[in-house]
């Protein structure tokens, strides 16, 4: 990318550069990281009806536990 100023590389930039850091923060928000996580439901409260990300679904861990536990009788 050749920063020259102009218009069309501004609006590049503009979009690109939000796009690439909220990538890494919603991986490691897939990964169940507790700040990623907060940071992307606040990205998503602040950019709401213009850009989201998915967050991810924690399970419950006594519900887990119990379940496996269900499947060894």
């Amino acid at each position: 990318m050749v920063l020259d100023g102009s218009e069309r590389v501004d609006n590049i930039l503009k979009m690109a550069m939000p796009w690439d850091t909220m990538v890494g923060v919603a991986r490691r928000s897939w990964a169940r990281n507790e700040h990623a996580m907060t940071t992307a439901a606040e990205y998503n409260k602040m950019y709401a009806g213009k850009d989201h990300i998915t967050m991810p679904y924690v399970a419950d861990d006594e519900l887990v536990a119990e379940a496996v536990k269900s499947m060894k009788k």
